[in-house]
């Protein structure tokens, strides 16, 4: 006898059943539609990339690659990130990308860390980005964007927290990445991340208060005020400290945190100024931001943003008995046809009240029976599951009311 296969998915990947996936799809299309709503257009790359497209691109991160051999023995790797493939892509077809490139991206990528609350190794990533704009008007329209999706998805009060690297002009980059961890490890961990890379502990102090006691330069200060003028006053502050690890990071970065979630930022953003360049000689200036997906997913349950999803289907139409399957048929086809989400109860063989147990189980909202009875006076019986309230209507009739 074969050996039976146990049904287990690998540590930090994922199943989502129905109802998490329709959550999931209830998150994707506000996102989507936010993106649109200011003028970002969407983009797909590969899920495998040649290695070097990420090399030397992300930081210290680079210990996280989910990367191999393929069967051709070239080095490639999984989709890190969606905006250094953008990069690759901008470089590889100049003459078919329209500056300013505004661009929005929903893909899986894949990371080899430690699995923890909100973090996975195989998650969605929502992107977008504005290519071709140096001046800093494309930093506040990406932040704002960024705002209004929370704001979209029920979120009372997102903050963006803004700061700007230039202000870490003279910092070595591997100090940067230890204070980048000052939310999780206090400061008495920053500084003793920045002694184990070579600081004299006064000099670690002093770094940590020189960064904290940064003013807003002009850029952030522009960058405030067209805020400002899209009425966002509220939805920003300045925060010297917030350094964001990845080293292709050049100029405005922020991330965005919600009032009542203590599991970290819901997006990280920033400008990037010089990453097109490294895959070819153009100088493309960019911003923009990626929406940790997941872990918004988790920040809405937490704080009840969801509606009451159970399923797409509004309406279930039973099958009364073999002989009239298809009435039912009929009427399902109509209802699609004025694009009313239908579900047909696909097994004739079994009794009514088992189906109308099935429409419980489910969440459909409203059941169609058309017994002989119904046939012969030319009407169908609807049923609101809700109320257990019972009306019979014409064809035309039912659709009426359920387009209304």
């Amino acid at each position: 006898m074969d050996k039976k296969i146990t049904p287990q998915t690998l540590k930090g990947f994922r199943d989502f059943l129905p109802i998490e996936a329709m959550k999931r799809q209830y998150a994707v299309n506000i996102i989507r539609k936010t993106f649109e709503l200011y003028g970002f257009e969407p983009l797909e790359t590969p899920a495998i990339e040649y290695l070097e497209v990420f090399t030397g691109n992300i930081g210290e991160d680079e210990k996280l690659f989910y990367k191999f051999e393929d069967t051709g023995g070239r080095k490639v790797a999984l989709r890190y990130d969606q905006t250094v493939p953008t990069c690759r892509l901008i470089a590889q077809y100049p003459d078919k990308i329209t500056m300013p490139f505004k661009r929005y991206q929903i893909q899986t990528v894949w990371r080899a860390e430690k699995p923890q609350k909100g973090r996975y190794r195989e998650f969605l990533q929502c992107d977008a980005d504005i290519f071709g704009v140096d001046d800093r008007a494309s930093d506040g329209e990406t932040i704002a964007l960024t705002i209004e999706i929370f704001k979209n998805l029920g979120f009372k009060k997102p903050i963006a927290i803004i700061n700007d690297r230039a202000l870490y002009k003279d910092i070595p980059y591997k100090a940067i990445v230890a204070i980048d961890k000052l939310e999780k490890i206090g400061e008495e961990g920053v500084i003793a991340e920045l002694i184990r890379k070579d600081y004299s502990p006064d000099d670690a102090k002093k770094l940590l208060k020189q960064v904290s006691s940064s003013q807003p330069n002009e850029d952030l200060k522009r960058i405030f005020k067209f805020l400002d003028d899209y009425g966002m006053k509220e939805n920003y502050q300045f925060k010297p400290t917030l350094a964001r690890s990845f080293s292709y990071s050049t100029g405005t970065i922020w991330e965005i945190v919600a009032e009542g979630f203590d599991s970290g930022s819901l997006a990280g953003c920033e400008r990037f100024d010089s990453l097109v360049s490294r895959f070819g000689n153009q100088n493309i200036p960019a911003v923009g931001f990626a929406v940790g997906f997941d872990r918004t997913v988790l920040a809405m349950e937490e704080l009840g943003l969801f509606p009451d999803i159970k399923t797409a289907s509004k309406v279930l139409v039973t099958v009364f008995e073999k002989d009239l399957l298809d009435k039912s048929q009929k009427l399902t086809q109509i209802l699609r046809k004025n694009k009313i989400n239908t579900d047909l109860y696909s097994d004739p063989n079994i009794k009514l009240d088992k189906q109308l147990k099935y429409a419980n189980k489910k969440g459909i909202p409203f059941v169609i029976i058309i017994g002989p009875e119904e046939v012969s006076k030319n009407v169908i019986k609807l049923k609101d599951m809700r109320t257990g309230e019972q009306e019979e209507l014409t064809v035309e009739e039912l659709v009426k009311q359920f387009n209304i």
